[in-house]
């Protein structure tokens, strides 16, 4: 749940397809669009936990538990705990606030990789084949690697907006606000209170970490495939296809405090409770957010869901 909660929305798909294939028929996009909006849909649950454990959010207080050496330590509540809790506060329904935003964002986010995919189409691009060079290999794989980039950030571009207020919808959950109640009356405020600009807080991290995380997997991937995989093991086809993926899930955590310092300056200092102190300072840039929360080692808060050990030493709760 950890790898999951920190996999960036776009840039990695299974072997076998994802949004990145929308490029195909009018139909087969609009069942991407379908799927995109119920995984989004099916997932929000995980993501609005996700979040609020992001911000600093902790209604709950630890339960005292045991490490695997058997040492007493003082756990957070895990996913399921802390939905069971927004359950109690706004019932079942409130486990689906800042949905509609998201819903929308996801769909733009598919459309226009589709669009961006048809303008640039794959066919006029050379694939990476088993027959090549170790040279000609790696300057395929730079030339995909870059149209992929182009396609996740001119999405990421277009859908951030919705992510924004969805993020404002989500944690409003910590105050009890109503400031941001639907969509359009969301998009007035912000840019009656912000500008334009508004719209694009949190935007350069998230960028960075998409970029950093295609490049790194594309590349692992491409090595681990060309140097580490023998030809002549006969499941070598089927280990390559999942490569990518796999190492997908191992760049992400690396690339999370990208996501985290993205989340956090798309509600900061934006007139809710959950980014004001005591939960967090107003950031001057997303750079400030970073160094703020490397300093107090939270660059990976959130990054898991179920073991959840809490920051202050055990030894200064009674545990007996």
């Amino acid at each position: 749940m950890a790898a999951m909660a920190a996999l960036p929305p776009g840039p990695l798909s299974p072997p076998g397809g994802g949004a990145g294939a929308a490029a195909g028929p009018e139909g087969a996009e609009g069942l991407f669009v379908l799927l995109g909006a119920g995984l989004a849909a099916a997932s929000h649950p995980l993501l609005y936990v996700k979040l609020l454990v992001q911000v600093g959010h902790e209604p709950l207080p630890p339960t005292i538990g045991r490490n695997v050496l058997g040492r007493k330590v003082l756990y957070l509540p895990g996913f399921f705990t802390y939905a069971r809790h927004i359950v109690e506060v706004d019932g079942k329904r409130g486990l689906f606030r800042g949905l509609t935003p998201r819903l929308i964002s996801s769909t733009l986010s598919t459309i226009t990789r589709g669009s961006v995919k048809k303008a640039f189409p794959l066919e006029d691009m050379e694939h990476v084949s088993n027959k090549d060079d170790v040279k000609t290999s790696l300057r395929k794989v730079v030339k995909e690697t870059s149209h992929e980039m182009m396609m996740q950030c001119v999405s990421r571009v277009v859908s951030h907006p919705l992510h924004v207020i969805s993020m404002r919808c989500m944690v409003q959950f910590v105050g009890r606000e109503v400031k941001y109640s639907g969509v359009f009356s969301a998009i007035g405020r912000i840019f009656k209170e912000e500008g334009i600009l508004g719209f694009f807080v949190g935007l350069v991290p998230h960028i960075l970490g998409d970029v950093i995380f295609l490049w790194c997997c594309n590349l692992l991937a491409h090595f681990i495939n060309t140097y580490a995989v023998d030809d002549n093991f006969s499941q070598a086809s089927v280990i390559r296809s999942y490569t990518k993926f796999v190492m997908g899930i191992a760049v992400s955590m690396l690339t999370y405090p990208f996501l985290l310092v993205g989340d956090l300056m798309a509600v900061n200092n934006c007139g809710l409770r959950a980014g004001l102190p005591p939960y967090a300072p107003a950031f001057a840039s997303w750079i400030h957010c970073w160094r703020h929360l490397s300093a107090q080692g939270q660059l990976f808060r959130g990054s898991s869901l179920l073991f959840r050990r809490a920051p202050i030493p055990a030894a200064s709760f009674p545990i007996d």
